[in-house]
């Protein structure tokens, strides 16, 4: 049989462009149909479309940067509901405002370990590290929580005030003595971070405070920075300074362990020493989970102890609540002998003091939010959470919420002259429930000590009243909080 002569063109053999026109229809109407009726089965929170990837990461950056962060997150929930999705930093995100939804992250009500736990995306593990309190659940959580506890408990922290004091007064000897204007927020910040390194490391020496404390500054910036590691980045260079703080705390540590050893130093001397001498159910803790737990207690610490601070120094210019913490001082320092060191009876009557404190921390937080990890779905509030995604916690959406806080732009330490009477769940500047800050009896004692040293010796006004507050990620004033000082000694 001879072959055709006029064989069919190739081309024609094939389907029409028609054919994969209707095909495509086809699927995506399948896609549409299955994705409906599974959303009828499984309502996802509504929220803001965005970018790939980017989502709203960028619009919740610049309104922190204007200081418009709670504003933007109020406006989200007004428009969508206090249960909203938002795409940021690349991952999908939950919000959910309000008491209950602070129960769900904190661990009181409404999840739990296998539900919401600390797990982080990736992309902070590499920077947190994999072992630290805030990343681990479970039994893993309460063995170190309980480590750490040790060092940090009331009884201990207490024993500090003394020498809390010394160190305050020696800075401020130091650095606002004879002075007529200095900058507050650099001041604080080197005192808290030579408290810490001197209370909570041993690290006497300035040449080792001075080579962390740069690091721990690009680590706290890269935690809230699109995740993207390329040169020049902030992301890459947190990764690099957290790679150079473990390196550093690693060595810390052998020092520590030869100086257990050899007798010359104890269980308490510091926490890195509580970490080697504690053990845990069967061994004691990895030289990991010791450095991740370090760099982790330092890098908190600082922050948010240096900007509680400021920010109290801050809203004690207005001369009238300066003159009721003075007043309270003032009469605690008139009631002691000449040099005597503060004591903890001493800071229980700081009363007024500590509820001015509070009031600042509720309406400055230090730390504009945190995320929890979803293990598994779980619904809330009518919704669908799916594993994988991440809560974002906000304390602005409880803390400037009016029917938790009347007046909730009003600075009125009133608030908490009863504590009973605050809701539970709404004031969580520390946290709340389970995973209460760990760390809080000890940033309440500094926090008294700075302050009475400071009011007993100086009052002052702000040099730049209009001075710009901002996140970039955490808070921060524009011009390092000048102040104009007017010294005094009672």
């Amino acid at each position: 049989m001879e072959p055709s002569k006029n064989p069919t063109p190739i081309p024609q053999l094939l389907p029409s462009p028609l054919f994969y026109l209707l095909l495509a229809l086809m699927t995506l109407l399948f896609i549409a149909r299955s994705a409906g009726k599974l959303a009828g089965k499984r309502k996802l929170p509504p929220g803001p479309a965005g970018l790939p990837f980017v989502g709203q990461t960028f619009a919740l950056l610049k309104a922190m940067r204007q200081n418009r962060g709670e504003q933007w997150l109020a406006e989200m929930a007004e428009r969508y509901g206090p249960v909203f999705r938002l795409s940021l930093f690349g991952s999908n995100v939950a919000v959910l405002s309000g008491v209950n939804g602070n129960k769900v992250v904190f661990g009181g009500g409404g999840g739990g370990d296998d539900v919401v736990g600390a797990k982080q995306a990736e992309w902070a593990l590499r920077i947190l590290g994999r072992r630290n309190l805030l990343t681990l659940d479970g039994n893993a959580h309460r063995r170190v929580r309980g480590a750490m506890g040790v060092f940090l408990k009331g009884d201990v922290v207490r024993g500090y005030v003394g020498r809390m004091g010394e160190l305050v007064e020696r800075h401020l000897e130091r650095e606002w003595k004879g002075k007529e204007t200095v900058l507050a927020m650099p001041f604080i910040k080197s005192l808290s971070f030579d408290i810490i390194c001197t209370l909570l490391y041993g690290l006497g020496g300035v040449a080792d405070r001075d080579s962390l404390k740069k690091d721990f500054q690009d680590l706290i910036k890269g935690l809230w920075s699109l995740p993207l590691n390329l040169p020049f980045t902030r992301y890459r260079r947190a990764l690099q300074a957290a790679r150079r703080l473990r390196a550093a705390f690693a060595e810390l540590v052998v020092t520590r362990k030869g100086q257990l050893e050899r007798g010359e130093a104890t269980a308490y001397d510091d926490l890195l020493t509580c970490f080697l001498s504690a053990k845990g159910e069967e061994e004691g803790f990895t030289e990991e989970e010791i450095v991740d737990n370090g760099v982790l207690a330092m890098a908190a610490g600082h922050d948010t102890l240096t900007l509680l601070i400021t920010f109290v120094t801050r809203v004690l210019a207005d001369p009238d609540l300066y003159a009721r913490v003075y007043a309270e001082q003032s009469e605690i320092a008139n009631g002691k002998g000449h040099d005597e060191p503060l004591n903890w009876e001493d800071l229980t009557k700081m009363k007024y003091t500590w509820r001015v404190a509070q009031e600042t921390l509720r309406l400055y937080p230090p730390i504009f939010g945190s995320y929890r990890r979803i293990l598994k779905d779980f619904e809330y509030a009518g919704y669908h959470i799916p594993k994988g995604w991440q809560i974002l916690w906000v304390s602005s959406l409880t803390h400037m919420n009016k029917d938790f806080f009347p007046e909730p732009s009003k600075f009125e330490p009133a608030r908490f002259d009863n504590q009973s009477s605050i809701i539970p769940y709404s004031f969580v500047g520390f946290g709340a429930g389970p995973r209460i800050c760990i760390g809080q009896e000890f940033a309440k004692v500094e926090t008294l000590v700075t302050i009475h040293y400071m009011v007993t010796h100086f009052s002052w006004k702000l040099a730049c009243p209009d001075e710009t507050v901002a996140r970039v990620p955490v808070l921060t004033l524009s011009k390092g909080l000048p102040i104009h000082l007017l010294p005094h000694k009672i």
